[in-house]
C-alpha cells in the first residue's frame, strides 16, 4: 500500500521544499469527504502506478486508507517529471463521475491499406457506483478499414454504467495515410 504524509503548508514555498526532497505533491478529494493535501515519495508513487493490478488502488495518509483512482496528473512539459496528481476517492455506494481508461487490442486490417490508426479518445468520462467502476473499456480494432471507425454507441457497456459522452463521437478509427 503507498503511503503518504499530509501537507501541513500549501504554499509555494513549502511546496518547493518538498519537491526538492523527493515528494510528489497530491490532492486527494471525494463527493461528501473534506479536501486532503497530502505528498508522496515520487519514486514510490511510480512504482505503484506501474504495478497496480485495477483502476483503483489504495493509499495510506495519517492512518486513515482511502480507495482512490487518478482523476488527473501534471508533468513538467521539460524534463517530463511528476509535479501534481489529483486523487479521486472511491465511495462504494454513491454515483460518481470518472475517467476510464479506453485500450485497443489487435492490428486493423487498414494498416496494410495505408491507413494510420488515431485513438481520438483516451479516456472516457462515466457515472456509476463506486463498487460498478471498471478498470478499463478493451476495443478491438482488427476489423477496422481506411475510413471506419468505432463510436461510443458501438461499444459494450456494462449495465451499471452510464457513459457521459453523446453516443455519436468517435473514439478510434483509421484515416488514409497522406
Amino acid at each position: 500500500m503507498l503511503e503518504g504524509i499530509i501537507r501541513e503548508s500549501i504554499d509555494k514555498k513549502a511546496t518547493k521544499a518538498l519537491r526538492k526532497d523527493g515528494f510528489l505533491i497530491a490532492n486527494i478529494y471525494g463527493k461528501g469527504v473534506d479536501n486532503v493535501n497530502a505528498a508522496f515519495k515520487s519514486n514510490d508513487f511510480i512504482r505503484a502506478m506501474k504495478s497496480k493490478k485495477s483502476l483503483s488502488f489504495l493509499v495510506k495518509v495519517a492512518k486513515i486508507e482511502y480507495k482512490v483512482v487518478v482523476q488527473d496528473y501534471q508533468k513538467d512539459p521539460v524534463t517530463s517529471i511528476l509535479l501534481h496528481v489529483d486523487l479521486r476517492i472511491v465511495l462504494d455506494g454513491v454515483l460518481s463521475k470518472y475517467l476510464i481508461p479506453v485500450k485497443t487490442k489487435g492490428t486493423p486490417i487498414g494498416l496494410k491499406n495505408r491507413g494510420i490508426l488515431i485513438n481520438s479518445k483516451k479516456r472516457l468520462l462515466v457515472k456509476c457506483l463506486g463498487e460498478n467502476l471498471p478498470d478499463c473499456f478493451t476495443l478491438d480494432v482488427s476489423h477496422l478499414d481506411v475510413d471506419d471507425s468505432i463510436l461510443i454507441r458501438d461499444m459494450d457497456v456494462p449495465a451499471n454504467v452510464k457513459i457521459m459522452e453523446e453516443d455519436r463521437v468517435s473514439i478510434t478509427g483509421v484515416i488514409k495515410a497522406k
